[in-house]
């Protein structure tokens, strides 16, 4: 289901023409929901950067929603990370870095890190914490779950090829809340849309972190 499509689902099925502008906040509303519910393979994401000598913060990348796994990379030739040794960071709170490393001195090869908030100049871009405080310019490897493109301005997204039940029922349900519809209607497409979403949490919170070889094969009781 591409935008267009989408669009035109949507009005047919309330009856309602909703104007482009509210339509687009409504789509875009139910994708936020839907992004911040599962937690899809296609919504993460890898990028490389380095830590400064002396400079224990960094800064996320603008479209950073949530992290992966944070690694430091040592012995890297020519920016190539599969030269390097991976270490991954353990995720603590802001406060167990200050008490750990309290001395800006306390140098060395980082061990953990934390989501620390804004950036001074950008205050809606997050940064990083880490300690020990980088002793060199170190390379590190950012997994992250991030917020794609909207269908309306890709006009087509990995949600609506291939799980347009949860994007279309989504934007149903903020649609008749919008147009101010009946209770009734209102938890009809509640419904809808919980069933697409528990379709998809299987999907990403189930089958994308699992194999038959490690997990065994799902297996229905036949009675």
């Amino acid at each position: 289901m591409n935008y267009t499509e989408l669009k035109t689902a949507v009005r047919d099925t309330i009856e309602v023409n909703i104007p482009d502008a509210d339509l687009n906040t409504l789509i875009k509303q139910a994708e936020q929901l839907i992004y911040n519910t599962v937690q899809l393979a296609t919504l993460r994401k890898n990028q490389k950067a380095q830590l400064s000598a002396n400079n224990k913060y960094l800064s996320a990348p603008g479209d950073f929603l949530s992290v992966y796994s944070l690694a430091v990379v040592t012995g890297v030739t020519g920016g190539d990370l599969d030269t390097g040794i991976y270490s991954y960071l353990l995720n603590k709170d802001v406060n167990f870095i200050r008490q750990a490393y309290p001395a800006p001195n306390s140098t060395g090869v980082p061990k953990h890190y934390a989501i620390f908030g804004p950036a001074t100049a950008i205050s809606n871009e997050l940064t990083f914490i880490v300690g020990p405080t980088p002793d060199q310019a170190y390379w590190v490897e950012l997994h992250y779950y991030y917020y794609p493109e909207s269908i309306v301005t890709a006009t087509t997204t990995w949600l609506g090829d291939n799980f347009d039940s949860a994007l279309l029922n989504g934007t149903l349900l903020q649609a008749i809340r919008f147009i101010k519809g009946e209770p009734e209607t209102v938890k009809l497409y509640d419904n809808l849309y919980t069933q697409s979403m528990i379709l998809l949490k299987q999907l990403g919170d189930g089958k994308q972190r699992m194999d038959a070889y490690r997990d065994g094969q799902v297996i229905v009781e036949v009675k």
